[in-house]
């Protein structure tokens, strides 16, 4: 069983998701990481996918959600 990281912010909106993806992708098949929010926005933010696109890293399926 993998551990889990889970990075918390306050809208889940934007650098949690930055953050998830990129931990993903560098920590591969070491940890299962995943990101919420305290109060989520309820959407990812645009900018927050065209960062990704230079990265290679596509966040276009995320949510805002819970932690919990």
């Amino acid at each position: 069983m993998k551990p889990t990281v889970l990075i918390l912010c306050t809208g889940n909106s934007c650098r949690s998701h930055l953050a998830e993806e990129l931990l993903r992708a560098a920590a591969g098949d070491w940890f299962n990481v995943q990101s919420a929010g305290s109060k989520p926005a309820g959407y990812v933010h645009p900018l927050a996918m065209q960062v990704n696109e230079g990265d290679r890293i596509d966040i276009s399926g995320h949510r805002s959600k819970a932690h919990g």
